[in-house]
């Protein structure tokens, strides 16, 4: 019987899991995913979670107590840092750690630590720990990996090329996955800003994108922006933005705004979250500057989804009623 692995599927699964999982397909290990959030996982992650938790760790907490008895291993990698002089929020360097302490009955974590601060090098070190748990042909792991990171990066690709990202897909049809679709087709084109574990989970933002596709608007998110425009724009903060994702969220909101390739911008944040309330702020000024529309959704465990359609629905309308205003003053909230 094949060595099962399981990967949670929240926090950085919704950035790396093709990566994650096709590294483990080729060292013939078994890939068991939790599935899409719901009540239950919910519930019983803010159970076991500390209180003062953001709401995607606590919904990661979720996703692993599913996960526990259904495989001999759990993945949760400590990303320190992807680039040289930058780093990762401090949940995720401590994520492996929380999960440790505050779920029983765990199987062993993988909990490889990834730090590139210094030098890509440590990369392949990362790789060989991980593989070192199914294999000791350390050229098999190093191909494995190889081949799993090229076909990482032909969606990334796709994906600067205007293909949405995976989480996305079931939002669209399939004419829209086309990179040459029509622009004309919508009537207005939103930036829906965040980190990837809150714009991706639908059960945690309640549907957002569904919701703005159904107004027939384009939905466009930092990760369908190429890596070197955002961080070209980055650059353009008075000091060097030293989170990796700030980079990416900071970077790609400024890029879309300047060059006035959308009509709004709503940052989907989480409560608590202190990244969110340095990168909000900046992309409001900016957004502010260049007169496009900005609003913030903030989302926990509380949060209603009366309250959410009714700020969506305000927000979309008052982008329609500048069209006809002469005025056409820019709306913040």
């Amino acid at each position: 019987m094949r060595v099962k692995v399981g990967i949670p599927r929240g926090m950085f699964y919704h950035d790396y899991y093709l990566l994650w999982k096709r590294f483990f397909d080729n060292l013939e290990v078994e890939v068991v995913m939790s599935p899409k959030t719901n009540r239950d996982i919910l519930n019983t992650g803010v159970q076991a979670c500390v209180d003062e938790a953001c709401l995607p760790v606590k919904v990661f907490h979720g996703h692993v107590d599913y996960l526990k008895d259904k495989v001999d291993y759990i993945f949760i990698p400590k990303f320190i840092s992807l680039y040289r002089g930058e780093y990762c929020c401090p949940k995720h360097l401590g994520l492996p750690d929380m999960v440790r302490h505050s779920i029983d009955g765990l199987p062993q974590i993988i909990d490889t630590e990834v730090n590139l601060r210094k030098s890509n090098r440590r990369l392949k070190k990362a790789v060989l720990e991980t593989g070192r748990y199914f294999t000791n042909n350390p050229r098999k792991i190093l191909k494995a990996f190889d081949e799993a990171y090229d076909k990482y990066k032909q969606y990334v690709r796709l994906m600067w090329q205007g293909v949405i990202p995976i989480d996305l897909v079931g939002f669209y049809d399939s004419q829209h996955l086309k990179t040459n679709e029509n622009k004309n087709s919508y009537k207005k084109r939103i930036l829906l800003l965040g980190h990837s574990y809150n714009v991706y989970d639908e059960y945690i933002n309640m549907n957002l994108a569904n919701k703005l596709k159904n107004r027939n608007i384009k939905v466009i998110t930092t990760e369908m922006i190429d890596e070197e425009i955002a961080r070209y724009y980055a650059l353009k903060l008075p000091k060097r933005m030293f989170w990796t994702h700030g980079q990416r969220i900071v970077g790609g909101a400024f890029s879309l705004i300047e060059k006035k390739a959308i009509d709004g911008v709503i940052y989907l944040s989480a409560f608590g979250c202190g990244l969110d309330s340095v990168l909000m702020d900046l992309v409001e000024r900016k957004a502010k500057e260049n007169q496009i529309p900005y609003t913030l959704l903030t989302i926990d465990e509380h949060t209603g989804e009366a309250g959410l359609n009714t700020r969506i629905e305000a927000f979309i309308d008052m982008l329609e009623w500048r069209d006809g205003d002469e005025t056409n003053f820019p709306t913040h909230g």
